[in-house]
């Protein structure tokens, strides 16, 4: 069994900061607009901790985990010029 390929924790925290510092912001807090915009927070908060579970998972298997920043990351690229 190979590496497994698993999201750059960055891309959370891109899509963390984003929510937090412009989104809920520009938002009435009493709003059903707000009320989602802080469940997508807790969404990612919380799919960031499964993957971190995994990850130590994984290592605790010997599976090698990779961080990826891209679809592209890992495999060969495909130029049709």
């Amino acid at each position: 069994m190979g590496i497994v390929p698993l999201p750059s924790h960055i891309h959370y925290e891109l899509l963390l900061q984003i929510l937090e510092r412009q989104t809920l912001p520009s938002l009435n807090p009493s709003s059903d607009e707000y009320l989602q915009a802080r469940q997508v927070v807790v969404s990612l908060r919380k799919a960031l901790a499964y993957q971190k579970n995994l990850e130590n998972r994984c290592r605790h298997l010997d599976r090698p985990v990779e961080h990826r920043w891209s679809l592209n990351d890992g495999r060969p690229q495909n130029h049709s010029y």
